[in-house]
């Protein structure tokens, strides 16, 4: 079995640049997939998404000369894709024909807390600091569902199921034969673009002409959201803790709710922007770097 990669507690400057870019990018594409599935079917706008970057991505690492996956890889990148596109992004954009994308961004931030979950199976521990800042960026949640959670009960499950699913497959994929670096993100979005288009036709869904504006959301949500973001968030799993790597679930709302409220003409109450508040105390105190343990102090919790 291959070792895993050590997961530093320092903050890097490749670790802070890929957490700028999942909060950022991530951010914005719950906007940008309610814009897209304005005249999109859902699962095949996602398959068409994920198809294109995997591909974009596949040829080009092909032509730097980055060996092709292998049969055991493929199977191991079909596993996360479905988790984590499938059941991750899937249920979410399923979720956003009847829930705002803002909902949809905050009702995602219980991603951390699961995340911690799932890393003790495998034996990880999560620090006293990072169990603060979790509660803190949940109770920030709470406070946004006092006045701002307007969603179908169909919704509601789908978008509790989405993190279940996305943090399941990230904890699971670091012990899977996943092909290595950005061979890995290529492999799991044709993956799981393939078992999104699969979806898209057994459920039959309807394409009918799309609008410019659901366009180059699509385009945008290609370049960006998956290229770039997703590229960037597997670093962040691989090499990152795991409260830190979801972490972006805390900042992912504020990005949302601004894009809202200064594109889409959305209200965010007194209470809104407090809670706002505490979510980003909360990202403090996750992403704050811990102290390296002494040589000492690994003995000791090794006896």
């Amino acid at each position: 079995m291959t070792a895993l990669p050590a997961r530093s507690a320092r903050l890097t400057p490749a670790v802070l640049l890929a957490l700028a870019l999942v909060y950022v990018v991530w951010g914005s594409t719950y906007f940008g997939i309610k814009v897209a599935i304005g005249s999109l079917p859902p699962l095949g706008m996602l398959a068409v998404r994920f198809l294109a970057a995997g591909a974009l991505l596949y040829a080009f690492l092909r032509w730097r000369g980055v060996p092709a996956p292998t049969a055991r890889e493929w199977r191991a990148s079909a596993v996360v894709g479905l988790l984590l596109l499938g059941g991750g992004t899937g249920l979410v954009t399923l979720a956003e024909r009847d829930a705002s994308s803002s909902v949809a961004a905050m009702v995602i931030a219980v991603s951390p807390l699961f995340a911690a979950l799932f890393a003790r199976l495998w034996g990880e521990r999560t620090g006293g600091r990072e169990w603060l800042g979790i509660a803190v960026g949940l109770f920030g949640i709470a406070l946004l569902h006092v006045g701002e959670l307007h969603a179908t009960p169909l919704a509601a499950f789908l978008l509790i199921l989405a993190p279940l699913c996305w943090t399941f497959g990230s904890q699971w994929s670091r012990h899977l034969p996943l092909p290595a670096g950005l061979m890995g993100s290529a492999a799991e979005m044709l993956t799981g673009g393939a078992l999104l288009l699969l979806l898209s036709l057994a459920f039959r869904e309807h394409w009918g002409t799309p609008t410019p504006a659901s366009l180059w959301a699509l385009a945008y949500l290609t370049v960006f959201g998956s290229l770039v973001a997703y590229s960037a968030y597997m670093y962040l799993v691989a090499h990152t803790r795991p409260a830190l790597a979801t972490s972006y679930a805390y900042v992912n709302p504020v990005v949302a709710v601004l894009l809202g409220v200064g594109l889409g003409g959305e209200r965010l109450t007194a209470l809104g922007w407090l809670a706002l508040a505490v979510i980003l105390s909360g990202v403090v105190l996750v992403a704050w770097p811990q102290r390296e343990p002494s040589p000492l102090q690994e003995d000791l919790h090794t006896r």
